[in-house]
């Protein structure tokens, strides 16, 4: 366990920093030290500017820990703009109790309304919402903010470039007066700070910079390799390269043990290193790894606070990384110094997307990798072997062996007794049947082997049967490639909507997704989706026209969560509302919201 003396000076109660204890904190960052303080002191709104892994979760959780007892009443409430950082933030906010138990709760879309309402019945003391969602639990009266006492804003600047500024102010109308109100954004645009002269009084401001991490000399590549050949294409990767000293970092402790044991099964010398490994035990496996006695290591993501080794070769990321902080502060653990080094990501279908906003959130350079093959494995470990033996020559006192090497010779030819030497000895480490045969991804094989489908990572231009004509939007087609696709609207550029047509550019590897999955929905009419042509004529609406209708747009919870379809004019109250409500007026057009289903269709 860590001393906490830092944390110690921040007036924290002995349970919360059994809690930080447990989670292996150390010292607060810049941010945590500086808001904690003002929120313990409960006198003033806080305004912080600070970027995306700085710690600011555990600068307004703690806290709210220390100061929030269980009620049957809301008493915060964080909005975050994406599903993921709501589960993030929850979960995150959750292990940093120790024996209070605050009942906490993630709000999002593309979840079970019936669960959150479950959930929201119950007492809940934190709320952690996406705004949409909230807003539409707020119209169903299945949320009450009358007591709120803090009301947090996390990735400000993210929430208004997915324009959710209407809908926060709106959210932040039903709340009362005398609350605590925390803003937290990486830049502050002239929105935000119209937010805080209408609604933040008594305010400071705290600017805390970056965690700098200079990627520069990391060459980082991702390996596509199904969750089951994990294991072989680690060995290979790791036998196929000339130096050998690496860290494996995987997602648990479970993980890290399961790993070690197979690693050691094959030969491997390897130690492992997570939280519940005893002090002493730690620090003799930090020896030998920092002595190159063991030179493969398998950590954790809490692990890696203790790992300070400056010349290590390789960092692999068995387990995809939990955010692009936890990325950074992987990789960004090793060469130092000037060196440079090799960051490798092993990549499943499911995490693929995640990869390309990883490259994104980190502006890194992320290289696609081939696996490699067994024989040139084998090859390059007998090009090591060769210089090794070349080396024992020039280096080694062999005279002493002169009269057995003689005896040898007599009745056997030189290069047989260097082969059956090499057997004895190498026999398992030389055979390609020490290497277990590993399947090309599956989610490759039904992808087009065209030019076109290994594009690079941005430039494939759709066209899309569908525009302005059919009230459709950039923001609203966005909404509606999501909602059929799963891809995700920062893997969409370059949005054109026409009267009768549009055009969207996304990664050559999701436009397969996107192609694929509206050719499956297609039944005796086109896809509404296809390549776009190099030229400028755009395919006819009129083969569309007859076939099917896309319907309204439709507003979203969430960038990264669900959605819900819903009438454009659905909460206008105008003479509008009767035109678009029902469907009956227009039934050319006539996909409506409801909120039992998830669509309705009518032809």
């Amino acid at each position: 366990m860590t001393d906490l003396e830092s944390f110690k000076k921040l007036w924290l109660t002995s349970k919360t920093l059994t809690a930080l204890a447990k989670k292996w904190f150390e010292t607060p960052s810049e941010i945590q030290a500086q808001v904690i303080p003002l929120l313990m002191a409960n006198e003033k709104n806080i305004i912080g500017q600070a970027a995306t892994w700085t710690g600011k979760t555990a600068a307004f959780g703690i806290p709210l820990i220390e100061r929030l007892t269980p009620s049957k009443n809301i008493q915060a409430l964080i909005l975050v703009p994406t599903r993921e950082l709501a589960v993030q933030v929850a979960e995150e906010i959750a292990s940093l109790q120790s024996g209070v138990w605050l009942q906490i709760t993630s709000i999002y879309g593309w979840a079970s309304y019936e669960t959150q309402n479950r959930a929201l019945r119950r007492w809940v003391d934190i709320v952690v919402g996406t705004p949409w969602r909230i807003m539409d639990h707020m119209d169903r009266w299945t949320i009450k903010l009358d007591n709120l006492s803090y009301f947090i804003l996390d990735e400000a600047d993210e929430m208004l470039n997915m324009w959710f500024l209407d809908d926060i102010k709106k959210i932040f109308s039903k709340t009362k007066q005398d609350k605590r109100v925390l803003l937290f954004s990486a830049t502050m645009p002239n929105e935000i700070l119209s937010i805080v002269k209408k609604y933040m009084w008594e305010c400071q401001l705290i600017s805390a910079k970056k965690a700098q991490s200079d990627l520069a000399q990391t060459e980082q590549f991702y390996l596509e390799v199904n969750e089951r050949d994990k294991f072989e294409a680690l060995c290979r990767v790791m036998d196929n390269e000339p130096d050998f000293y690496w860290i494996v970092f995987c997602k648990t402790k479970a993980d890290v043990d399961f790993l070690f044991n197979k690693l050691h099964e094959r030969g491997y010398m390897v130690q492992a290193l997570h939280w519940d490994i005893a002090q002493k035990q730690r620090e003799n496996i930090l020896k030998l790894f920092k002595t190159k006695k063991v030179k493969i290591l398998i950590a954790t993501d809490v692990a890696a606070r203790w790992i300070d080794v400056n010349d290590m070769t390789h960092v692999v990321n068995y387990n995809f990384p939990q955010d692009p902080e936890r990325y950074v502060h992987r990789i960004g653990r090793t060469g130092r110094a000037g060196k440079t080094w090799k960051a490798i990501t092993f990549v499943t279908w499911s995490e693929y997307k995640k990869l390309w906003f990883f490259q994104r959130a980190t502006k890194s350079d992320i290289k696609k990798a081939d696996m490699p093959e067994i024989k040139n494995v084998i090859k390059n470990k007998q090009t090591r072997l060769k210089s090794t033996i070349y080396s024992m020559i020039e280096e080694w006192e062999l005279d002493k062996y002169n009269d057995f090497v003689n005896d040898l010779l007599i009745d056997n030819e030189p290069n047989k007794i260097i082969a059956a030497l090499l057997k004895m000895a190498y026999q398992n480490e030389l055979s390609e049947d020490k290497y277990k045969p590993i399947e090309k991804s599956s989610w490759r094989q039904s992808y087009s082997s065209t030019k076109e489908s290994y594009s690079s990572s941005w430039g494939t231009r759709l066209f899309i049967a569908m525009g302005k004509l059919k009230w459709y939007t950039p923001r609203s087609l966005v909404e509606f490639i999501y909602q059929e696709t799963g891809v995700s609207w920062r893997d969409i550029d370059d949005v054109r909507v026409m009267e009768d047509f549009s055009f969207v550019t996304v990664p050559g590897s999701q436009a397969e997704i996107i192609i694929r999955k509206f050719q499956a929905k297609k039944q005796d009419w086109k896809s509404i989706v296809s390549r776009a042509k190099e030229s400028s004529t755009a395919p006819s609406r009129d083969s569309y026209d007859n076939k099917r209708s896309y319907g309204k747009s439709y507003s979203r919870d969430s960038w990264s969560s669900g959605y819900q379809w819903r009438s454009k004019y659905w909460k206008s109250g105008g003479s509008e509302d009767k035109k678009y409500s029902s469907g009956a007026s227009d039934k050319k057009y006539s996909k409506y919201w409801s909120s039992d289903k998830k669509y309705s269709k009518k032809y």
